[in-house]
């Protein structure tokens, strides 16, 4: 039987608990919302359940594809059972479009398809804005070795190709989105963290409505049905 204990780390979206088994911990997914790395908060009416819902329905397709991952159960709507991993401190971003920050940055317009994916990389730091890294800070930072980013990227690469695929199926495109890795006991990289509107951008193939946290971050209203809407393109459920 699975006993929740001791909160080990809260974050803007998140509770990290151990449990009675060393190897597992208990995701607690908030309704909490922010944007801007906090400058902005809200909340989002059952988002917790909602992602919780979505990521395990997406880390279930991964690894029919033969992603390694961390899920392992979900014991209520709002919990899931993953692996304990030592967490890689990278954001890792692949960008199939411009939008937000890239259009902002590189002066093109949002809506722009990369001509291939692009792979971008920040530090996990609050306290310093999770700034940009390329494959050199990341090196002298000892944070990650080549062979290492060769095996994120690979993965990063492969989890874009089969979401890609299956969301166009939803009539979703998948713009860009987040990802974060750990290593297991054994020096394995593993997918870790969630894949959900949160961290993903996701537009309507017809009519690019915005179907993620963008309604949230631009004052866009119908966040919460945003939301409902790709849980119930993924799963069925109303």
């Amino acid at each position: 039987m699975m006993e929740r204990k001791e909160a080990l780390y809260e974050g803007k979206a998140k509770i990290i608990y151990a449990t009675n088994h060393p190897d597992e911990y208990l995701v607690y997914y908030k309704d909490d919302a922010t944007a801007g790395n906090g400058a902005k908060r809200g909340t989002i009416a059952d988002k917790g359940v909602m992602n919780n819902k979505m990521t395990a329905f997406f880390f279930d397709l991964l690894a029919k594809e033969g992603i390694a991952h961390h899920y392992i159960s979900m014991p209520s709507d709002r919990e899931m059972i993953v692996k304990k991993l030592t967490i890689i401190p990278l954001e890792v971003i692949i960008r199939n479009v411009a939008a937000g920050s890239l259009a902002q940055r590189l002066g093109l317009e949002e809506g722009v398809p990369m001509p291939f994916p692009v792979i971008e990389y920040c530090y996990k730091n609050d306290d310093l804005g999770d700034p940009m890294l390329n494959r050199y800070h990341i090196r002298a930072m000892k944070i990650a070795t080549d062979a290492e980013l060769d095996e994120i990227e690979r993965m990063s690469l492969k989890i874009n190709d089969v979401l890609t695929k299956f969301l166009k199926t939803k009539k979703v495109d998948l713009i860009d989105f987040k990802l974060e890795f750990g290593k297991d006991a054994q020096g394995n990289i593993i997918l870790a963290d969630e894949i959900s509107p949160d961290n993903c951008r996701f537009w309507d193939s017809d009519t690019k409505e915005k179907l993620d946290k963008d309604r949230f971050r631009r004052d866009l209203g119908n966040v919460e049905d945003a939301y409902k809407e790709m849980l119930h393109r993924l799963t069925g459920e109303a």
